[in-house]
């Protein structure tokens, strides 16, 4: 269900691009948004990855340069079923995680030596454990997709500001392209942040499930929502679409953000504990949403856990 309402989702946002074509340009205009859509998609479906994590200044780490971090991932990824994906640290305090490639023979997941920092080992399981799940759905080539997609809207609307079309019904092709140009980034927006809210929900439960801790993947979100969005990050900041890659939002409202609330995930997260047997959580407040400051971790990772 979730799948074809991605899809549709997606078919969505590539006609709001054709038709923006159209609105500027004509059919010709709507025959070249396809096409470029296409040429977008298809250039992002060899080279997200390594777009991505050059954004970030990811460097690579194997089982010698970061032996518990490396090792936590690929004992995450035996129990998922998937093959070992590339292993990224990123030098930042932010606290965040996020997973690319297009598809789990090419996958790459990242973490924030911030995040690292902040969390149990056990906690870093249920955010690694979501990333690979996140693989699993084969969410990441579809969210690249979807960030191309909303971005070149948004390029195009910009360009329509200063080329509008004219001909005899010049005043109303001003106004209709006006209109187009407001209207259009602002729906690819509402469109994107469907897609990305329905995956990151497939992703926590999919992490749930590998890991076995759904409370401890619960307990990462309530650690880390509030820091994230206090602790800069220069990459969202200079590219805004980068948000949706990550575990936890980088804004503080609700309303633009291209994730659930916290506290509705944490919810889910706890049904999911039920449904998997755990005792009934208490207190509730052990899984708020409230900031929790960031606290150093030993350096030696203690052995994960099985129920």
């Amino acid at each position: 269900m979730n799948g074809m309402k991605t899809m549709m989702l997606l078919a969505a946002l590539t006609a709001l691009f054709m038709a923006l074509g159209y609105t500027l340009g004509g059919s010709g205009g709507a025959v070249i948004a396809l096409l470029v859509a296409a040429g977008m998609n298809l250039f992002t479906f060899w080279n997200a990855d390594k777009i991505v994590l050059r954004m970030h200044n990811a460097r690579e780490v194997d089982a010698i340069s970061a032996p518990d971090f490396h090792g936590l991932v690929r004992q995450l990824a035996e129990r998922a079923g998937l093959p070992m994906p590339r292993v990224y640290l990123i030098d930042e305090p932010h606290p965040n995680a996020f997973a690319t490639g297009r598809d789990p023979d090419h996958a790459a997941v990242a973490a924030t030596t911030g995040l690292l920092d902040m969390l149990t080992r056990e906690e870093i399981a249920g955010v690694m454990a979501h990333e690979l799940g996140h693989v699993k759905n084969r969410d990441t080539l579809i969210m690249t997709m979807v960030a191309t997609i909303a971005g070149a809207i948004s390029m195009l609307a910009n360009f329509g500001l200063f080329f509008r079309g004219g001909g005899d019904n010049q005043n109303h092709n001003m106004l209709a392209s006006l209109a187009a140009v407001i209207v259009a980034p602002f729906a690819a927006i509402i469109v994107q942040m469907a897609i990305s809210r329905t995956r990151e929900y497939g992703a926590d439960r999919a992490g749930a499930e590998i890991s076995g801790h759904p409370r401890a993947l619960a307990s990462a979100l309530a650690k880390i929502s509030g820091q994230a969005a206090r602790i800069p990050n220069p990459v969202a900041e200079r590219n805004p679409a980068a948000a949706q890659l990550y575990i936890v939002p980088t804004q503080v409202s609700q309303l633009f953000s291209t994730h659930p609330a916290t506290e509705s995930r944490i919810a889910a997260l706890e049904a999911i504990a039920l449904e998997m047997g755990a005792a009934p959580a208490s207190p509730p407040s052990a899984l708020s949403a409230h900031p929790t400051p960031p606290r150093r971790r030993s350096s030696a990772l203690d052995p994960l856990r099985r129920d």
